[in-house]
């Protein structure tokens, strides 16, 4: 596979480094690749016009015609902006937020894209209301794992971060549904749990040989948080699986977790202050006191058990302490609860979990087609 990373004019970095890390991604990937600077928004359009490469990825300066260029007709090319900017066209591949380390990204996701072409459905208007359906080459009806992606609930992680699970389920028999939803800093807590449940709702009307009775619901660090919500609040799932979850917001609150993602995402950070200064919020006696705490109750998987929907917590050992903390003291209240749960604990970072290569991904995948069965 050939692939074509395009920097358009006005883009800070340097440019050095931006062939050393697509370089790397090349390599990683094991594609052939070349990085071209273009000066103008007409250099750009003509290299896309005459690309015969398979995959393409542009970085974005601030030119606006280059900008307009994402409204144009661009089926294989990626777009990437180094900086965060809080909108694109609908249906765009697009990247933005994560600096230099955005054209790693790109370039994985990219070359995902080309390898396997999976339709985006939509389940609502706005641009970020998707999801990627993935499928075996099998013949169906497939057992289904819908993903939910993490990123501390911020909006410039997006659902790429499960390109490598879709492919690995898919090649597993699974139909994998990569949900992306409004993330809240940009829209609201609760734009955030209403997509995530109209998103695994919108599963039901696709036309593709599903098995809708073996839907697993997935999700990463606050993706996990978002499936075992979505299981408690009656999304239709035969197991919900947390991989890394961020499981207690009470205490990831407190703890101030990345910087008060928690009390950011909730949409109380500025009702208390830094968390853990004053009153802490309720550990589990009621939701009464304030906007945080009744968003707490209702949002943390610890606080709605017991839950009569089968779970599977994954936590990698080397994980961040507070990740293993939570996971374990879930996993323990659950089956205190006489809900049922299994913990699966194996050597791995934060990432280990969502990466096909790893030991614990593929305990996991085979944990998921056990349940499934």
């Amino acid at each position: 596979m050939d692939v074509r990373v395009i920097v358009g004019p006005g883009v800070v970095a340097d440019r050095g480094l931006l062939g050393e890390v697509a370089g790397r991604e090349f390599a990683d990937l094991g594609v052939s690749g070349a990085l071209g600077h273009a000066t103008s928004a007409d250099e750009v359009r003509a290299a896309l016009a005459g690309r015969a490469s398979e995959a393409v990825v542009v970085v974005l300066g601030d030119d606006p015609e280059v900008r307009r260029l994402m409204l144009e007709p661009s089926e294989g090319v990626v777009w990437v902006d180094l900086t965060r900017r809080d909108s694109g066209p609908r249906g765009v591949a697009r990247i933005h937020g994560r600096g230099v380390s955005g054209l790693e990204w790109g370039i994985r996701h990219a070359v995902r894209r080309a390898r396997r072409p999976s339709p985006r459905v939509p389940y609502g208007e706005h641009a970020d209301q998707w999801a990627e359906l993935h499928l075996p080459e099998s013949a169906g009806p497939h057992p289904v794992v819908a993903l939910i992606h993490g990123g501390y609930w911020r909006s410039i992680w997006g659902a790429d971060l499960m390109d490598a699970l879709c492919d690995d389920l898919a090649g597993r028999g699974f139909a994998a549904w990569n949900l992306e939803y409004r993330r809240p800093d940009l829209h609201g807590w609760k734009a955030t749990t209403s997509d995530v449940a109209a998103g695994l709702a919108a599963l039901r009307g696709v036309d593709a040989p599903l098995d809708l009775d073996r839907v697993a619901v997935a999700g990463h660090s606050a993706g996990g948080q978002l499936a075992l919500r979505a299981a408690a609040d009656g999304s239709r799932m035969a197991l919900a699986v947390s991989l890394a979850g961020v499981l207690d917001l009470v205490e990831g609150d407190r703890r101030w977790i990345s910087s008060g993602a928690v009390a950011a995402a909730l949409g109380a950070d500025g009702e208390r202050g830094r968390a853990g200064e004053g009153e802490p919020a309720s550990r589990g006696d009621g939701a009464g006191g304030g906007g945080l705490r009744e968003e707490l109750a209702e949002a943390s998987p610890l606080l709605r058990l017991p839950m009569r929907v089968p779970r599977l917590v994954v936590q990698g050992a080397d994980d961040d302490l507070d990740h293993v903390d939570f996971s374990r003291r879930y996993a323990a209240a659950a089956e205190r609860c006489g809900d049922d749960v299994t913990y699966l604990e194996l050597p791995g970072d934060h990432f280990a979990v969502i990466d096909p290569r790893t030991p614990i991904w593929q305990a996991t995948a085979r944990a998921i087609a056990e349940s499934l069965r």
